[in-house]
């Protein structure tokens, strides 16, 4: 059961319960319009939307809006429920009521996937779900996979798209010595060679003679001509050009 007393302001614990008979008496009057039957048949199957929603205790949407999406699914069941059929209405209604939540959690999350992708994956959760009733030990990715007859990658890269992203800025670790977040894990294989290039690199350029460094700056960081260079400092388009090469040249035997 869901671990709370209050759903969108309803006392669970003090929800009504009805027998068959007294359900299908108001089902036949709903059928021929009466409103408050209707009503009435919604209260006597909070208890049954309530104790689908504990399947999905451990999704990080709000509950009161998981059972607000079940009672849709409850309403949707009732209108189309035949009692010609033979069946308790509980049976019918179920599968509506859960696909109906998880159409909302699946259309709600901030990662959109493919569909075909998204069958997958709950059809994965089914599995797992089924599995769970009949193994001691939770099963594994292989289970599931084996159970459903696909490729292990398959049910692993579904699960994965239908996982709620987390924040870089969200605890990974917290003790008594501070607080450690997921990005300070993170860490960039090509950071640090980075960081060594840079280094090398401005240490190059320090050591070049004050015209070199000019140069440099006009040509790649402002972003002048050779021309507009010697124009600008008096000197030769070709003493512009041979000064840029060798500064060129000298950068990267340093930086080596």
């Amino acid at each position: 059961m869901v671990n709370k007393v209050l759903i969108c302001g309803i006392d669970t614990s003090s929800l009504p319960r009805a027998t068959n008979d007294q359900l299908i008496s108001l089902l036949k009057q709903i059928k021929q319009g009466d409103n408050n039957a209707r009503d009435k048949f919604v209260m006597y199957n909070m208890r049954l939307v309530l104790s689908i929603c504990g399947r999905f205790s451990t999704t990080k949407s709000n509950i009161d809006d998981v059972f607000q999406v079940g009672i849709i699914g409850l309403i949707k069941a009732m209108d189309n429920f035949d009692l010609s059929v033979g069946v308790r209405f509980s049976t019918y209604a179920v599968p509506m009521i859960i696909g109906e939540i998880r159409r909302f959690l699946r259309d709600s999350s901030s990662l959109k996937v493919t569909r075909s992708l998204r069958d997958t994956a709950y059809k994965a959760l089914t599995a797992r779900e089924s599995l769970q009733r009949t193994m001691i030990d939770e099963p594994t990715v292989d289970d599931i996979a084996h159970n459903l007859n696909i490729p292990v990658q398959e049910v692993a890269m579904a699960l994965d798209a239908i996982s709620d992203p987390i924040s870089i800025y969200e605890s990974a670790y917290n003790d008594e010595d501070g607080n450690l977040l997921v990005l300070d894990q993170i860490k960039d294989p090509t950071s640090e060679d980075r960081l060594i290039e840079q280094t090398a690199l401005k240490q190059a350029i320090e050591s070049l003679n004050p015209r070199e460094r000019q140069i440099l700056n006009m040509r790649y960081f402002i972003g002048k001509t050779q021309t507009e260079i010697s124009e600008e400092i008096g000197i030769s388009q070709a003493q512009v050009s041979r000064l840029e090469k060798d500064a060129i040249k000298m950068l990267c035997q340093l930086s080596q």
